[in-house]
């Protein structure tokens, strides 16, 4: 047995001194390590490695004073830099790891979670001059949902990414006028609505009527990783970030009114209100309809909202209370449970099917015999993790066939069916990113927007991938798993849902907002396009509608989203984008709004170079990149100067030029046509593809030719279906001589 020595002094070949406490020749207890170099440690030792409570002191003078384990810093202590900065919270391996407070050499100071060093989750972040932000972090950047104070009274409560607003949101004026509306980059993009500035009760009455709005904007949840073993001093500092969140639940809840108690606010961009803008009628709201292009402003309507009397507001007060008791809650939670069987079912397949090696598939891999079948018990099994769902039954079809792509959900039984496997392989998909996007601790979000059919939408948390139910019953939900043909490095302000009929094929203008999907008679563009590119697209086109005629499939659609860049003419009018708040102010304290970013002068198509574009994989892989004849039909990049470069692809990044004719109601001479023309990148591609053309469907065609003209209704025999969908599309994007 060795014997423990206590306050001995050795001093190593290399130079380095040890004085304490030793367990045989280790260091074992308390003790004091001097490096060569001129670093210092004090404190507890275990099996020669720094272990327990120390201090350590850098040639540099920077200082640690906490937890340590196995030679690393972990656990809590304090971190005081060598150039001023100090950092007080959780540590792992030598890195900022949990909850902490960091105050900056600037006087800057974050509270919030840390990820190995760099801030990520939920923190608050508050600036010398006085701008505070409270949200989400991602990568050291402002990212996800988050609200934003200015030291001059502006505050946006919306959606940022990396530092930028980006998605959708609102902006509060210190004069008290809103504007609702989505972002990119910092840019307002898309549609919006600009309140004027009023009394308290018109305030009220704003939030009031965008508040079902702002709700399904800003529908998000949040993750946090926050660390139960915190000392009670940054406990308190970290109070009013911690209450924000809903304790068990990853939620993150922010509103306008919360941030007011504690901020103080800086610069404002947007429009700004008009002379006279805030002299309204009593009864009556003055609000702008707008719409912006890369932060120009494109079209106004103006049209007034008159108020509601004390009475109707409390009888929608009562009737949103009601529904929000009994319905919303029901369905809320069908719709939780329907995620949680769908994720636990896709991470036991996955992890059981993945490791297989590939192989030639046999005649054993069909039927019947092929078919596995799980039970998921809520209290687990010896197979099954425990989990707060229902039971259900989890059956997957043929795996050695197909791949976790189409699935079916039964409130006590789940069946999968999927897509050939080496799908995923072309799609460069692998396993462990499928999961982590559908499966990761962010989850599922529902789209509050079902389809006509009563089709329920569910995202992943990194929009790659939509879930869409095909029909429901009392017990039985099938669903399929599509790459999202959104998920695109542009906005996308307009979506159309094309079948080639006419009878119902449009919305209602009251229901229209940023993410309707419009139909065909809403479409009044022609879109003109590159000679090659157009004939590379019919072609294609052409062979799947045949393919979908020979299967006697009918009810596909194109799906087609329109990007549009802002005109030319119309740069003047841009607005600066916006970043982190800097501290750097001019003469009269005003902060520095920097250059205008001035929006490209159209779409230019040039020769593909491979170094220059993005190859992530993604829900866009659609084969090689495309050629234009306008660069001799070599393949093609599209270059968005001040945006980037993108991979022309088939259905994607396709630039067009997006017309159409303009009535002039003044005009006397028939000989004058005007047409509006907008530089427009085109995301497209062929969708709902399982409907056959059954006895169900013949009988709803025979139905429906007794009212309505036989070839306008959407239900017709495939070969016409088929006919009528290429000849409609060849209308909208038509040769060019």
């Amino acid at each position: 047995m060795e014997n423990d020595d206590r306050g001995r002094e050795k001093i190593f070949s290399n130079g380095d001194a040890y004085l304490g406490d030793f367990k045989g020749r280790i260091p074992h207890g308390k003790g004091k390590y001097m490096w060569s170099n001129g670093t210092v440690y004090e404190g507890d030792w275990e099996e020669g490695k720094m272990t327990g409570k120390g201090k350590i002191l850098w040639p540099s003078q920077a200082t640690y004073d906490g937890d340590f384990s196995g030679g690393y810093l972990q656990g809590f202590g304090t971190l005081v830099g060598s150039d001023g900065s100090t950092y007080k919270g959780s540590w792992k391996m030598n890195s900022q790891h949990g909850i902490g407070r960091k105050q900056y050499p600037n006087s800057d100071v974050y509270d919030g979670c840390w990820r190995e060093g760099i801030r990520e989750g939920s923190g608050r972040y508050e600036w010398n001059n006085g701008n505070i932000y409270i949200g989400n972090w991602k990568l050291g950047g402002m990212s996800g949902r988050g609200v934003m104070k200015w030291f001059n009274g502006d505050l946006f409560d919306g959606y940022w990414s990396y530092g930028l607003r980006h998605g959708s949101g609102f902006y509060r004026f210190a004069d008290g006028s809103y504007y609702f509306g989505t972002w990119t980059k910092g840019l307002k993009d898309g549609p919006g609505t600009f309140y004027t500035a009023g009394s308290k009760h018109l305030s009220k009455h704003i939030l009031g009527v965008q508040d079902d709005k702002r709700k399904k904007q800003l529908s998000h949840n949040f993750s946090t990783d926050s660390e139960a073993s915190v000392m009670p001093s940054v406990k308190r500092s970290l109070s009013k970030i911690l209450s924000s969140f809903r304790r068990g639940s990853g939620r993150f809840s922010l509103t306008a009114t919360s941030l007011d108690d504690e901020c103080a606010h800086s610069e404002s961009t947007g429009v700004m209100p008009r002379d006279g803008q805030t002299d309204f009628e009593d009864n009556r709201t003055v609000a702008y309809e707008r719409e912006y292009m890369q932060g120009v402003l494109i079209k106004e309507r103006v049209r007034s909202i008159p108020k509601q009397s004390s009475k109707s507001k409390q009888r929608l007060k009562f009737g949103k209370e009601e529904r929000r008791s009994f319905v919303d809650i029901f369905e809320r939670n069908s719709s939780h449970y329907l995620m949680l069987s769908l994720q636990l079912g896709i991470r036991y397949t996955v992890g059981k099917i993945t490791p297989v090696p590939m192989r030639e598939v046999r005649s054993s891999d069909f039927g019947k015999q092929a078919r596995i079948r799980m039970y998921f018990p809520r209290k687990g099994s010896k197979l099954t993790p425990p989990h707060n769902s229902v039971d259900f039954y989890w059956k997957d079809y043929c795996p050695m066939v197909f791949r976790d792509m189409l699935r079916a959900y039964e409130n006590c039984y789940i069946e999968a069916a999927r897509m050939p496997w080496n799908l995923r392989e072309l799609f460069k998909l692998n396993a462990a990113e499928y999961m982590m996007s559908i499966c990761g601790d962010d989850g599922l979000r529902m789209n509050c927007s079902p389809g006509k059919s009563g089709s329920l939408f569910y995202l992943s948390h990194d929009d790659r991938f939509v879930f869409k139910t095909l029909n429901k019953s009392e017990l039985k939900v099938r669903f399929v798993v599509m790459g999202n043909m959104f998920c695109t490095e542009l906005r996308i302000h307009r979506r159309y849902d094309l079948k080639g009929s006419s009878q119902g094929r449009f919305t209602n203008k009251d229901k229209i907002d940023d993410s309707t999907t419009l139909k065909d008679l809403d479409l009044t563009y022609e879109f003109d396009m590159d000679k090659s590119l157009h004939e590379a697209l019919f072609r294609q086109l052409s062979v799947d509608s045949e393919f979908l005629e020979s299967q006697r499939i009918i009810d596909y659609s194109l799906l087609l989203g329109l990007h549009f860049r802002a005109p030319e003419h119309l740069k003047s009018l841009l607005e600066p984008s916006d970043s982190l708040p800097k501290p750097d102010t001019s003469d009269d304290g005003v902060i520095s709004q920097g250059e205008l970013l001035i929006p490209p002068s159209g779409l230019l198509l040039v020769t593909h170079e491979p170094d220059s574009v993005s190859t992530a994989p993604g829900p866009h892989i659609r084969g090689n990149t495309l050629k234009a004849y306008s660069i001799g039909n070599k393949e093609a990049d599209l270059l968005l100067p001040g945006t980037g470069r993108l991979r022309v692809q088939l259905g994607v990044n396709m630039p067009a030029q997006a017309n159409r004719k303009v009535v002039q109601a003044d005009t006397d001479s028939s000989e004058i046509e005007l047409f509006e023309v907008y530089d427009v990148v085109l995301y497209l591609g062929i969708i709902d593809i399982l409907q056959d053309y059954n006895i169900r469907k013949k009988v709803e065609h025979t139905c429906k030719s007794m009212k309505f003209d036989p070839l306008s209704i959407s239900v017709v025999e495939p070969k016409i279906y088929s006919k009528r969908f290429i000849s409609f599309l060849q209308k909208i994007f038509p040769v060019q001589p």
